[in-house]
């Protein structure tokens, strides 16, 4: 598991401080910490988040990115996708601070940016603080974070028999015994969330625990709540031997 860590900061020399700092703490402290995006436009934030699973991230944010999404509506923005992420604000604007509890985004940090050493030693310690958070996180009982409209779920791995692709564009449905949740996502992003998950098709990733029968004539795959699951004839070895593991 690796702690993703977004930035977004409109003033270029600033942001490849900020990227240089996280680059040289994660080679000096492990490869479980990765730069997923760097950028001064809040939108690519966006549209990545609404593509891709993310949970637990860290976010290094500019309040003035000189758009008109700010730095705390981004925040915000981004607690819709990943209500547990760490985020630290980077900015000029001491007295913009109290925005962050009219926003509600819960700010691990709101660094003025005065000096630089000070700056890189803060997000340094934050780092170390989210990397310490997220591996405690992922060793206690694993769960899997899906939003639905305004609210926010956690849900037992084990719970989840498989996800499938929705007919709308990225978007998945998840289904446990008592339950059929749709939300925005990847299969991609999504097979790589336990080592008990297994991509089957293009549009079926299936919890191996939870399968009942293969049938490798017709290409189905029978699940525990009685739902069939498709797979690809190139995956169906793959999956026999995880099922003897």
């Amino acid at each position: 598991m690796t702690l993703s860590i977004f930035v977004c900061e409109d003033d270029f020399k600033q942001r490849k401080r900020i990227e240089s700092v996280i680059c040289d703490y994660s080679a000096k402290n492990g490869d479980d910490i990765e730069l997923t995006l760097s950028t001064g436009n809040p939108t690519e934030i966006l549209k990545h988040l609404e593509s891709h699973f993310c949970q637990n991230a860290l976010y290094i944010l500019d309040v003035d990115l000189r758009h008109e999404i700010n730095g705390i509506v981004l925040a915000s923005k981004i607690r819709q996708y990943d209500a547990l992420g760490k985020i630290i604000f980077v900015t000029t604007h001491a007295e913009l601070s109290y925005l962050t509890f009219r926003y509600k985004v819960e700010a691990m940090d709101y660094i003025i940016k005065d000096s630089q050493k000070e700056i890189a030693e803060r997000i340094e310690e934050c780092i170390r603080i989210a990397r310490s958070r997220y591996l405690e996180n992922t060793m206690q009982k694993e769960t899997f974070q899906v939003k639905t409209g305004d609210s926010v779920r956690n849900i037992p791995t084990d719970d989840i028999i498989f996800f499938e692709s929705h007919h709308m564009s990225h978007k998945l449905i998840l289904h446990t015994k008592n339950m059929r949740i749709e939300f925005y996502g990847s299969l991609g992003d999504i097979s790589n969330i336990s080592t008990d998950f297994f991509r089957c098709h293009k549009s079926f990733v299936i919890n191996v625990k939870h399968v009942k029968y293969v049938n490798k004539t017709k290409r189905e795959v029978e699940m525990t709540n009685d739902r069939i699951a498709l797979i690809a004839a190139k995956k169906i070895r793959d999956l026999l031997v995880l099922m003897q593991n």
